[in-house]
């Protein structure tokens, strides 16, 4: 039942959906890209890993912290 309706997207993938609702990358260490809203400052920072596929419950976390269901962020890979 994990990642069941996930999409499987890399690191990439994932950043660019992100962009497309104002966030942007603000530092990068290692492996991982750090990304904060540029104008709404109550939406979490959150960590993306910079690899071919997320892990299911990475990409949950990542969804939850930028307060987006799963649907929603179909439909901002698909633009």
């Amino acid at each position: 039942m994990s990642g069941e309706g996930l999409p499987v997207v890399s690191g990439d993938e994932a950043i660019k959906a992100l962009r497309r609702i104002g966030y942007e990358v603000v530092r990068r260490k290692g492996s991982h890209r750090r990304l904060r809203h540029s104008t709404d400052l109550a939406r979490r920072p959150v960590t993306v890993p910079d690899h071919r596929e997320l892990k299911p419950g990475t990409l949950r976390a990542i969804l939850r912290d930028t307060g987006l269901g799963i649907e929603e962020f179909k439909s901002l890979l698909k633009k």
